[in-house]
C-alpha cells in the first residue's frame, strides 16, 4: 500500500537524504523552559549552512592503526596539572587571604576532572580531594558545556565551580601528549607563597632549644636486623669455685638493637633448678662496675646558672660532654670463637656457633675460619634404670607404670596396630590352628582344640569343638588374652615374654596354663597370611627353607643321587608325586632339619596347579541363590530401581564397580568375594555389567536354579581342619630338584 501523497510523505530520492523530520527544539529541564535543540536545529537534524557545532567531548585527532573508542585507547591515561588557587580569609588579623596549592587530573577516557590539595601539617583546614571526579560544566552563561582537553594549558586559568584556578605547569606525559595534539605548552611558572604559612614556618624555626638536639638513627638498624640473631655456644669453668662444675651456656646475640641474652643448658638430673634466662637481654658492658648513684653519671654537665632559680633562670650546659663518662659495650666484631668474655666478672669462652652466624661473619668479616673448640663433658654411663619386682597384685604392665611416675597412668594400648591388623571386611587378621593335646591319657588324647591367634592385640583364643557322646563339654577352653611363655620367674624385675605370632606354626609345641598342645593343622587363610608376610614368619619363607636344604645337602653325596632317590619312587615317571610320599622323602633326606610348617609350605609352593580351580558360572548362580534364599532377600525390585537411577546413557549397563557399591548400599547378603567372582562372569570384554541379567540371576525366587552341593567356608566354631580334597594332592618334586641344585637337578 503506498502512501498518501501529503506534504511530508513524499520524498525525493535525488537529494541523498533520508531524514525529513522536524527537530525537538523546546523543552523543560528542572522545571525550566529553554531551548535543548540548539545543536541540531535543521530538517533531518542536519545543521543549517554556516553553523558549527562545538563537540561535546575532547577531539583528538585519529592516529594509525585500528578505530578503539576512547575509553579503551585512554585507559588509564590521565594529565596532571600543577595549579593554585587564592581564597580569601575574613576577620583575621595574621592573614587575609590563603594561596592553595593544588593538582588538576583530566581523565582522557571520559572527560572528567579531578582537583586534590596536597596536605600540609598543621595547616588548620580540611585539605585532600576539593572536587572529586566527574565532567564539571563551564562557568555560566556555557553551563550547557563542559571542559575538554583543549582548555587546559600551562599559563591558562579555569574556573571550577566558582574558583580560580591558574595552571603552572604540567608533567612530563602531559607535556608530551599536548605537543602531540599541536598544542605549544608555555614555559611553567613558579607558585606563590602563602603568607601565613611561611610566617608559620619562620616563628616555628625561631624556636629552638638551647642545646642542639641530638638523635641517635636506630631505626634503619632495626628494619635491616630485626629477627636476626647471632648464637655461640660457650662455657663458663666454674671449678675453682667450691661445689663449682663447668656449666654449658648459649649465647645469643640480637643485631637489631646490639643486645645480648645468655640461656644455661641444664643437664638432666644435675641438680641444679631449671632458671628460663642466666643474663637477661640488654647491652653488655665489657668491664664490671659498680652501681652508680642517680645523678652521679650524666650525659651532660651543667656548667653555668643564670638568673633566679625557678622561672625566668637560665643555664649554660656543656655541649661537648667532656664529663661523660663513655662505656664500651660488646659489639660483634669482639665475639669470635676462642675468644674469652667477662660477663659481670664470669669469664665465658665461645666454642662454636651456628650456620647463620658463620654466614653472618664470612658475609660482613671475610671470615672463613671457625675452629670448633671441644667443651662439652664426657657423657657418664648412664646406670640402667631397675624397677622394683612384680608384686601379684594386676597385670606386669599395670604395675609398672605405677613406677615411673608419681600420678599412675595406665598402661597405653597400641592402637596403631590396633587399627591395622584389626578385621577389614574379609581379611580377619586372625590365624587359626587345630591342635591336640601332648598328652599321654587316653581320654584327652583324641581331643581337638581350635587355637585362634588375634593379630590386632597379641592375644589367644583357645575353643573346644563340641563331640557327641564324648562326655566332655565343649565350649570355650581358654578365654581370649595374652598367654605367658612357660619357665619364666613369676615375680622378676623384666617383664614377661608372651606368645607371639612367629611362635605358632604347624608342628610346634606351645604350653597354655600347663596345658601342652600341638598344632597339627592351620587353615587356608592362616597359611596364606604366613606366607604373604614371610619376613615376620621364617618357617613361611620359601628361600630360607631353601637355604636351610641346601646347606644340608652339601655333604650328602652327588646330586645325581638325590635325583635317583626320588626317581625311584616316582613310578609313573610324570615328575610329580603324592604329598604323603614327598612328606617322608624329605624326612628321609634331611631328617629332623624340617618342620612340619616348612614341609607343607614346600609342598604348597611346588604343588600341581591345576587348570579348572575355579567355579563356573552355574556353580556361582546355585551359591549365590542359597545364600540369598536362606535370607530371604527378595528386594530386586528397588534393586533394579537403583541400577536404572544410576545408568544415565540408559543402556542397561553400569560398570563393576558402581554395581558392587549399589548392592552394598542395599545390604545384598552375598559375600563380597563372591559377589566380585560373579560379576566377572557376566561382565563384557569393556567392562561393562548388564544389571537387568544380573538382577534375572539374583532373582531366586523368580528364575531358580538346581541347588548344588558346596561348602563356601565353615565358621569359627565349626572349622575342624582342612578336608582331605582342600589339602596338597600332587607335588612337582622335579621342579624342586631344579630350584636347588641347578640344571643338574633336572637331568636324567
Amino acid at each position: 500500500m503506498a502512501l498518501p501523497f501529503l506534504p511530508g510523505n513524499s520524498f525525493n530520492p535525488n537529494l541523498g537524504k533520508n531524514k525529513y523530520h522536524k527537530s525537538h527544539h523546546f523543552d523543560k529541564a528542572n522545571e525550566v523552559a529553554m531551548m535543548v535543540g540548539e545543536s541540531k536545529p535543521g530538517i533531518g537534524g542536519d545543521p543549517l549552512l554556516g553553523q558549527k557545532i562545538k563537540p561535546s567531548n575532547s577531539v583528538i585527532p585519529r592516529g594509525d592503526g585500528s578505530a578503539l573508542p576512547a575509553w579503551v585507547a585512554f585507559d588509564r591515561q590521565v594529565l596532571c596539572f600543577d595549579a593554585y588557587f587564592q581564597e580569601a580569609v575574613h576577620e583575621k588579623r595574621e592573614e587575609q587571604y590563603r594561596v592553595r596549592q593544588s593538582k588538576i587530573y583530566f581523565y582522557l577516557e571520559d572527560d572528567s576532572i579531578q582537583v586534590i590539595e596536597p596536605r600540609l601539617k598543621n595547616a588548620g583546614i580540611p585539605q585532600g580531594t576539593l572536587i572529586r571526579r566527574h565532567r564539571i560544566p563551564r562557568p555560566p552563561p556555557h553551563d550547557d558545556q563542559f571542559y575538554t582537553v583543549e582548555d587546559f594549558n600551562v599559563g591558562n586559568e579555569i574556573t571550577l565551580y566558582s574558583r580560580t584556578f591558574k595552571i603552572t605547569g604540567c608533567d612530563e606525559f602531559t607535556h608530551n601528549f599536548l605537543r602531540k595534539l599541536g598544542v605549544r605548552t608555555k614555559v611553567p611558572e613558579s607558585q606563590p607563597g602563602d603568607p601565613y604559612m611561611t610566617h608559620r614556618k619562620a616563628m616555628d624555626e625561631s624556636m629552638q632549644p638551647l642545646r642542639p638536639y641530638e638523635k641517635y638513627d636506630t631505626l634503619k638498624q632495626f628494619l635491616d636486623h630485626d629477627r636476626h640473631v647471632l648464637r655461640f655456644y660457650c662455657f663458663w669453668d666454674d671449678t675453682d669455685e667450691m661445689f663449682g662444675d663447668p656449666r654449658e651456656m648459649v649465647l645469643h646475640y640480637f643485631l637489631a638493637d646490639d643486645t645480648i641474652e645468655i640461656r644455661e643448658t641444664i643437664p638432666p638430673n644435675s641438680g641444679r633448678d631449671a632458671a628460663p634466662m642466666f643474663v637477661r637481654r640488654g647491652k653488655l658492658p665489657k668491664e664490671e662496675s659498680d652501681l652508680k648513684q642517680p645523678g652521679v653519671q650524666t650525659d651532660r654537665t651543667v656548667l653555668n646558672v643564670f638568673g633566679p632559680t625557678g622561672h625566668g633562670g637560665r643555664y649554660i650546659l656543656d655541649s661537648l660532654k667532656t664529663g661523660a663518662v663513655p662505656t664500651d659495650f660488646y659489639t660483634d666484631k669482639d665475639l669470635q670463637i676462642g675468644a674469652l668474655i667477662n660477663v659481670y666478672g664470669r669469664k665465658f669462652k665461645l666454642c662454636d656457633c651456628d650456620e647463620f652466624t658463620k654466614e653472618y661473619y664470612k658475609s660482613k668479616y671475610g671470615l672463613n675460619n671457625f675452629p670448633e673448640i671441644p667443651y662439652k663433658q664426657p657423657a657418664s654411663e648412664r646406670q640402667p634404670r631397675e624397677f622394683p619386682p612384680y608384686n601379684g597384685f594386676g597385670s606386669e604392665e599395670d604395675s609398672l607404670c605405677s613406677c615411673m611416675g608419681l600420678i599412675p597412668k595406665p598402661p597405653r594400648r597400641d592402637f596403631i596396630k590396633f587399627m591395622e591388623k584389626d578385621r577389614h571386611g574379609l581379611d580377619s587378621n586372625v590365624l587359626r590352628f587345630l591342635a591336640r593335646m601332648d598328652t599321654t591319657k587316653p581320654i584327652d588324647q583324641d581331643r581337638r582344640f581350635i587355637i585362634s591367634y588375634f593379630m590386632s592385640d597379641d592375644t589367644v583364643l583357645v575353643f573346644e569343638p563340641p563331640v557327641r557322646n564324648s562326655g566332655i563339654i565343649g565350649g570355650k577352653f581358654l578365654e581370649r588374652g595374652r598367654i605367658k611363655k612357660p619357665a619364666q620367674e613369676r615375680y622378676s624385675t623384666e617383664l614377661s615374654e608372651y606368645y607371639n605370632a612367629p611362635d605358632l606354626y604347624v608342628g610346634a609345641v606351645v604350653e597354655f596354663n600347663n596345658h601342652r598342645f600341638v598344632l597339627i593343622d592351620a587353615d587356608e587363610y592362616a597359611f596364606g597370611y604366613m606366607e604373604a608376610h614371610n619376613n615376620e614368619f621364617a618357617k613361611a619363607s620359601i628361600n630360607l627353607i631353601m637355604q636351610k636344604i641346601q646347606q644340608a645337602l652339601q655333604g650328602k653325596g652327588d646330586a645325581q643321587d638325590i635325583q635317583s632317590f626320588f626317581q625311584q619312587n616316582d613310578t609313573s615317571g610324570s615328575g610329580n608325586m603324592s604329598y604323603e610320599q614327598f612328606h617322608d622323602m624329605l624326612l628321609q633326606v634331611a631328617p629332623g632339619l624340617l618342620t612340619e610348617h616348612e614341609i607343607m609350605t614346600i609342598g604348597r609352593y611346588y604343588m600341581e596347579k591345576k587348570e579348572d580351580d575355579r567355579l563356573d558360572i552355574n556353580t556361582l548362580i546355585a551359591i549365590t541363590q542359597e545364600q540369598l534364599r536362606k535370607h530371604n532377600f527378595e528386594g530386586f525390585t528397588k534393586l533394579n530401581e537403583q541400577f536404572m537411577h544410576h545408568d544415565n546413557s540408559r543402556s542397561n549397563t553400569l560398570d563393576a564397580e558402581t554395581v558392587r557399591t549399589v548392592c552394598h548400599a542395599l545390604h545384598v547378603p552375598v559375600a563380597d568375594d563372591l559377589l566380585r567372582a560373579l560379576i566377572s562372569k557376566i561382565m563384557d570384554p569393556q567392562g561393562k555389567v548388564n544389571f537387568t541379567e544380573l538382577i534375572k540371576v539374583l532373582n531366586w525366587r523368580d528364575h531358580p536354579v538346581a541347588p548344588t552341593q558346596y561348602n563356601t567356608g565353615a565358621r569359627q566354631e565349626d572349622w575342624q581342619g582342612n578336608q582331605k580334597e582342600t589339602l596338597i594332592q600332587n607335588v612337582n618334586y622335579k621342579q624342586l630338584l631344579v630350584d636347588l641344585m641347578g640344571s643338574r637337578g633336572a637331568s636324567r
